[in-house]
């Protein structure tokens, strides 16, 4: 069982920027590929973005790509989301994912753990 924390969520004006982290604990030994997904209000929750690994390949979705950075760091079970030039669009509870294996995807059915989330609100 592995369990997940996300932090760094907040509220920030248009065009501030933002740190997620999420912290994994657990059997955190063997390979996990991460993940971030978001949901706003009164919407289905999406994909965001994903990392493989150890963190060579990543994903991201078009609404994001050139603005928001994923990485991760294996010696501290963390994977992060760093978030630039954020717009009321980007508003919502944002969650991070574990699957077992080193391939990512963008498809929310492939994770096997989730986070409770953490709110990122947009003021414009």
């Amino acid at each position: 069982q592995v369990q997940l924390v996300e932090s760094g969520g907040g509220l920030v004006q248009a065009g501030d920027s933002l740190r997620l982290s999420c912290a994994a604990s657990g059997r955190t030994f063997g390979t996990y590929a991460m993940a971030w997904f978001r949901q706003a209000p009164g919407k289905d929750r999406e994909p965001v973005s994903a990392i493989s690994w150890p963190g060579s390949t990543t994903y991201y979705a078009d609404s994001v790509k050139g603005r928001f950075t994923i990485s991760r760091d294996d010696a501290k079970n963390t994977v992060y989301l760093q978030m630039n030039s954020l717009t009321p669009a980007d508003t919502a509870v944002y969650s991070c994912a574990a699957r077992r294996g080193s391939l990512a995807t963008l498809r929310e059915g492939g994770y096997d753990y989730w986070g409770q989330g953490t709110q990122v609100t947009v003021s414009s």
